[in-house]
This record gives C-alpha cells, structure tokens and sequence, in this order.
C-alpha cells in the first residue's frame, strides 16, 4: 500500500503515499502494478480498496472500499482502465462465503462502483449448473488477480481468471466444469456484461492458474487475443467473439491433451486423483509459465515467453466444508523435481513464432527467469533471472546482446519509456516475486548453491539504451 513518485531521468524523489493498512495482512503483501488515468495515479490495495491519488502531489482525490474490511478479500495487482472506467478483479476467493469474487467497474474521475460481476457462475444464472448442486457458499475461486486489457476497437476488457478452490475436484465436491473458473472472460466495461466467455481448463484438479496477462494482436487480417497459463499451452482467440482459434502446447505438461481443431481439453489416464493420493505432476503448482509476463514482437510475429521447467510430487488435501472454511486445499508430501527435457536447468526462455507454433530459439539457464519479458522496436527482449542478471535477447536469433549483474534478483515487470530523445529501460529488483508463496523455495530445493543477500531492500535499477 506504498506508492512512489520518482524523477524518471534522475531517481530523486518526488513524493511517497502510505496507506495505514491492518498490519496482519502485510505478510506476503503484494501489488504487482499500477493504473494511470489522466492526472490521476489508480492504486488498488491488498486490503479491497480502490485509491485514486493525484499524479503530482500524492494527494489522496478517493477511496472506495470494494469489499468489507476483515474478510480476506484484496488485491495483489493494479486495475486497468477502459474508457473512463477502472476495471478490477479481486483475490481472496478461496474461503467458502455467500459473497463469490467478481470483477468490479469503477468512475474513474469519482471513485464511485458502477457494477460488480461475478466470476463465480452462480445457481440458476447461466453455467450454475457447472458446479453440480453444490450451494453458492461452496463456489469459491476464480479470481481474476492479474490486470485485463482493453481494446478500444472492439470496446471490450479481457480478463483471466485462475482456478476454482479447493484445488481438486474431489476437495470441491463436484466434477463439474466449475464456471467461469479458468476462463478468458470479455466485459463490457460500461455494463459488466459479460459479452463471451471461453473455458480453458473446465474442471481443473490440478491447481493449473489461466488467469494470466491477455496480449491483443491483430495480424493476417484476424483480431486475436493470447493467453498462456501454467501448463505451458498457447491460447490463441478470436477477441470479437471468444471463438477457438488455436493452442500451441509446448509440449512439456503431463496431466492432459488438447486439440488444437477445437481446444477441447481430455485429462490423461491416471492424472485427475482422489485427495491423499500421491500423483507426479508436471508443470509443479508453480506452473511453468506463472504472472512473469510474456511479450509480443510485432515484426517478428513471436511471444517472448519466460519459462521455469519443474515438476511435483504431492498429495492433495481436503478442506473443512462450513461457512468461512474452504481454502486452496494445498498440498502436503511435496517433493520438487527438475523437469525430465531439463534435468539440471530451471529456466528457459522461450521464443513462439505466433502463426506456425514454431520453437524460433530458446535459452536455458540453471538459475529460474523471474522477471516478464519486455519487447522493444530495436530487436530486443529483457528479461531477467533470479541469480541477478538482466539480459537482452536479440529477438530473431536469442544471441545475448548486453547483459549486467544486480546487486540482488532482477524482478517484477520491467518497462521502456523515452524522456528528451532518450530512451530507458527499468528493472526492479529486491525479494522473490511471490515470496511469501511456496513457490519461492523452489530454487533452494533444487538449486542449493543458488544465493541472493538476506535483506538486500528494494530498488529500481534505470539503464539507458
């Protein structure tokens, strides 16, 4: 709940908004962007509210609670901001309550809620019928914790949703479809209304997120939108009308088969288990495409997509069924394993060409990528990895170009922006991204020589290009 404004061509600083939250939440606190919306900066904080501050001062102009204080409920990244409208999704979803997560609609200029849609299918709506008979208490998740996008053509927001809670479908009490959990979900940011929707994983047992970022890309006359979740499969729609066009699966997943003439998705034999029973999975719950962003270059028609290549062996866990119980389930008996393609190697960055499905290239480090990727108009992707160093990649051949050493992990989102003729790029850098989650001990399983300093803080390091 701490914003900083900061000279972009020196670092001095300008000025720091500090929002009082309830200190029990801070642990694993995250806020992984922000909004800009004229002279206003767009903060949501893990406590569920919605701030606009001014772009100057720091001064607070509103600030609207979305849910009641108390009730788990938050944010963990920024919103996105669709025709003087703030659209963001919640996260907190996973304890079993009358209130499912929704995805809420804002005036941006006041603050004040519009509409609030439900991510969560409710009984006797359309798709109710997908959770079986379960009541709507015991439909919990599909949050949608990462930004949308909005096309200004089409008019519409696209937002991810992750998967439905517990984990496992047993957990949950239903094999059903469990909508509109791990789907791509179009809104019309004036209304809410929910123009289309498109399922990726119905009925997911397996903690597999689809919630991530959605890349617009208008190429050979189509209008698509991307999406890659945890699995590691290139989701390719048509955006004006959620149709299937495609999906690209990298081809290191176990746990299911998709066609790529319709996306129907088929688990394998063996792969959808009872609570306590040992499974070996692959991607891990971590996933191997996680929220470090992909990026799109436009010439070279390819997504710049950072890797981490692992597999888990677990047992999934059953949860309390009452009024505030529920939860992710989660697992226990946890071994990490390195992916069998990569036996010594976590990270792999990796290079799609868009139209074909094709490997361009791809480059495998021992140490895990920890940051998005970032594209630029100069042939070049940033990206950067958890044992400090920052790269760029020349897009069409993956030669590395320029690399430097941080005095701790590279992290985050890095962006690009240009100031009097001069063009900058800027890394974060500081603890795990995710730090609190189980994900961040991966590498300390598997790479034990791996270190970072203890407290090293936080900083933002700037280069000029």
């Amino acid at each position: 709940n701490v914003v900083q404004a900061l000279d972009a061509r020196t670092g001095n600083f300008i000025w720091e908004h500090r929002r009082e939250m309830d200190e029990r939440l801070r642990p694993g606190a995250q806020m992984r962007s922000l909004a800009i919306y004229q002279d206003l900066i767009i903060l949501n904080t893990v406590d569920a509210h919605i701030v606009g501050l001014d772009a100057r001062t720091g001064e607070v102009r509103w600030d609207t609670p979305v849910m009641p204080d108390h009730e788990g409920y938050g944010f963990s990244s920024g919103p996105v901001v669709a025709d003087g409208v703030i659209v963001a999704g919640l996260r907190g979803c996973q304890r079993f309550r009358e209130e499912t997560c929704y995805i809420v609609g804002l005036n941006a200029r006041t603050g004040q809620i519009i509409w609030k849609t439900s991510t969560v299918a409710r009984p006797g709506e359309r798709g109710g019928d997908t959770w079986g008979d379960l009541p709507v208490l015991f439909r919990a998740g599909s949050d949608a914790w990462i930004p949308g996008s909005y096309d200004p053509v089409s008019g519409l927001v696209y937002y991810g949703t992750s998967q439905a809670k517990p984990w496992t479908r047993e957990a949950r009490g239903t094999d059903g479809d469990a909508l509109y959990s791990n789907s791509t979900l179009a809104l019309d940011p004036a209304t809410g209304e929910m123009k289309w929707y498109y399922q990726h994983l119905p009925g997911d047992s397996h903690d597999m997120d689809e919630t991530f970022e959605r890349i617009l890309v208008d190429y050979d006359g189509r209008q698509s939108v991307f999406t890659m979740g945890k699995l590691g499969i290139l989701w390719e729609l048509d955006r004006v009308t959620g149709s299937f066009v495609n999906a690209i699966d990298l081809g290191y997943q176990n746990i299911l088969d998709v066609s790529t003439e319709t996306g129907e998705v088929t688990y394998r034999d063996g792969m959808v288990v009872g609570v306590f029973e040992e499974l070996y999975f692959c991607p891990s719950t971590g996933g191997f495409k996680s929220l470090r962003a992909m990026s799109y270059h436009p010439s070279a028609g390819a997504m710049y997509i950072p890797l981490n290549l692992h597999c888990e062996t677990a047992e999934f866990l059953p949860v309390e069924m009452r009024d505030g119980g529920g939860g992710e389930g989660g697992v226990r008996e946890r071994q990490n394993h390195f992916h069998p393609d990569s036996p010594d190697q976590l990270g792999e960055f990796h290079a799609l060409d868009i139209r074909t499905g094709e490997t361009l290239w791809k480059n495998r480090r021992r140490a895990p990528y920890n940051t998005a990727a970032l594209t630029t108009a100069g042939g070049l992707v940033f990206v950067g990895d958890w044992d400090r160093h920052i790269f760029a990649y020349d897009t069409d051949t993956g030669e590395t170009r320029w690399e430097s050493r941080l005095t701790t992990m590279a992290n985050g989102y890095p962006i690009t922006y240009a100031v009097d003729g001069t063009q900058y790029v800027a890394f974060v850098a500081g603890s795990p991204l995710g730090g609190a989650s189980w994900a961040a001990t991966v590498p300390n399983d598997l790479l034990p020589e791996l270190r970072n300093p203890r407290n090293a803080g936080n900083a933002i390091f700037v280069f000029a290009l």
